[in-house]
């Protein structure tokens, strides 16, 4: 099925009412003929449908995902649903429409259980909004120095039509009280025992009231996503969608909503989507409370830019002098307009005023929530005179990119200048051209096709690291007390828990175990290879130096 057919079937209008009564597991089985993905067969979620050209960021499972530019892109304005980024940091719930409640409760003169078929008979508005994760382009910041989250591309983004209704008609319909009463925040959650940190091991978060309350706002309890109900992975059957925030603020299978005094006090409100300054690393965050420091949350996106085209590994030819269009997209936070996006070909000595494409109108308040696409036209022979194309974007609070990478911790909000390295390039037929290099490709970054961050960082030793060193390192490392030379098969393959979680990489055998509460993808992308050969998995979403990690865990060889 085409980008096009995709669009086509998932805008075409809600589904018939029958539906409503269908489980998320029902509802699966008739969504698009992609089917299960054979990635997912053994999992938790092996009863999603997911397209097969997802970029799969942390494995299996769980699911996170973002797609190629190019497929992203040419889409168009508006994103099909299964190709919409998905950050899930566990198995998706099995949620029942007929069975699911919205709890909303706390300060509040009138607590209320809200059913979903409660819920549909407010008001609802229907708007589009682009979501984006905190960690959009975060594999650049890895590429400097590893953060404490996975390798997100250019692609976590995505722009769809949202169905719901207001959060503030919900509270004013609960009855909720004023700041002078105490009232101050809006919290909410996912379902408890989602997830394994935590009190409750629910995934929740915190707005203000203030914020909660203000119409302009927009901030939806959604059901609807391009028309049709709510898919598992976005959140089936509602979830918090609040525009110009990052997606970490945006709930998925909302189940509470409590007003408080204080922020909230969930896990993950406190310890992820944070932008902490570049000299504090996850040792002196913990050391010294900066998790909990106020002043250093995210919430409205900052102004980000990026290029589809040239796209990476991309060969113009200088046969003769074409015309060349340059395209990308570019988004802003906070309700904020983007009002130019600029192209250098000499280094930022100059800028080229791109044409913008916007598809959406302002809301009644002023405010813009989506993508815009861009495009510049140049010469081919333009290309001769430069070594990079540079991508700058400003908003209209005069919000711009900086031209310098700034690392932190968490690896979010990097928005530096989009640049793209021009190289020269002769084929086999010894025609002259150019190819292009992005700064660290998600769906290729192996050796030959790497991006230029992604060279930058291995450059003194990546040949020999790949190719000698680690092998060298590993055979050497020291073995734990008691632990065996070699293994069979069926050693390994009872190692399979998380109290001992054990895999084969390259016909060597690691201890896992210790790493799972640490590895950015949650520990269930480690324990779903328990006891297995790994190494196609592991090499397909890994770095180098990820690779190199691997000696602190080597416990073995594979017995041949």
């Amino acid at each position: 099925m085409g980008v096009s057919a995709l669009v086509a079937e998932e805008v075409q209008g809600a589904p018939a009412q029958a539906h409503l009564d269908k489980t998320t597991a029902d509802w699966g089985l008739h969504r698009l003929a992609d089917g299960i993905d054979q990635k997912d067969a053994d999992t938790p979620d092996n009863w999603i449908p997911r397209h097969p050209k997802i970029l799969r960021l942390t494995g299996r499972h769980p699911l996170n995902c973002e797609s190629p530019l190019d497929l992203l892109l040419g889409a168009g304005f508006v994103t099909p649903v299964s190709l919409h980024l998905v950050r899930n940091h566990g198995a998706v719930p099995k949620l029942d429409w007929k069975t699911h409640r919205i709890e909303v409760g706390g300060l509040v003169n009138n607590p209320v259980s809200m059913s979903m078929d409660e819920l549909v008979k407010f008001p609802s508005i229907t708007i589009p909004v682009t979501v984006t994760c905190a960690g959009n382009r975060r594999k650049e910041e890895n590429m400097i120095k590893k953060s404490i989250g996975f390798n997100w591309g250019p692609g976590s983004t995505s722009c769809t039509y949202w169905t719901g209704v207001r959060l503030c008609d919900i509270l004013k319909h609960a009855g909720v009280k004023s700041p002078d009463q105490g009232a101050h925040f809006v919290c909410y959650r996912g379902p408890k025992g989602e997830l394994p940190k935590g009190e409750d091991g629910s995934y929740g978060t915190s707005v203000t009231l203030a914020a909660a309350m203000d119409p302009s706002n927009d901030i939806l309890l959604a059901y609807k996503q391009n028309g049709r109900w709510l898919t598992p992975d976005h959140g089936f059957p509602v979830r918090m969608l609040i525009p110009g925030y990052i997606g970490g603020r945006m709930v998925k299978w909302l189940s509470e909503i409590t007003v408080t005094k204080e922020e909230s006090n969930n896990f993950y409100h406190y310890h992820d989507n944070r932008v902490l300054p570049p000299h504090v690393d996850a040792e002196l965050a913990k050391e010294e409370g900066w998790w909990f420091k106020p002043d250093y949350i995210i919430n409205e996106l900052n102004i980000q830019s990026a290029a589809a085209r040239p796209a990476h590994d991309e060969v113009v030819s200088l046969k003769h002098n074409k015309p060349y269009k340059i395209k990308g997209y570019s988004f802003t936070g906070g309700g904020r307009k983007v009002i130019r996006v600029e192209v250098s070909l000499d280094d930022g000595s100059s800028w080229r005023q791109a044409t913008i494409h916007r598809f959406e109108k302002p809301n009644p308040y002023g405010k813009y929530w989506c993508w815009v696409f861009w495009d510049l036209t140049v010469e081919t022979f333009d290309f001769t005179r430069c070594k990079e194309i540079l991508v700058r974007a400003w908003d209209s609070s005069q919000n711009g990119q900086p031209a310098v990478i700034t690392w932190n911790v968490m690896g979010m909000m990097n928005n530096c200048y989009f640049r793209i390295k021009i190289h020269p390039h002769t084929d086999a037929s010894g025609n002259i051209g150019f190819r292009f290099q992005h700064p660290a490709p998600i769906e290729l970054g192996k050796l030959g096709n790497m991006g230029w961050r992604e060279e930058e960082h291995l450059r003194d030793e990546a040949i020999k690291t790949v190719t000698t060193e680690v092998a060298a390192v590993q055979a050497a490392a020291p073995k734990p007390p008691g632990s065996k030379n070699v293994y069979t098969m069926e050693e390994v393959s009872k190692h399979t828990t998380e109290e001992s979680c054990w895999f084969i990489h390259n016909g060597k055998v690691y201890d896992g175990t210790s790493f799972l509460d640490d590895h950015p993808g949650g520990g269930d992308s480690i324990l779903i290879n328990g006891g297995l050969d790994a190494t196609e998995e592991f090499d397909s979403i890994h770095s180098t130096k990820a690779k190199e990690m691997l000696k602190d865990y080597y416990i073995g060889d594979l017995q041949g």
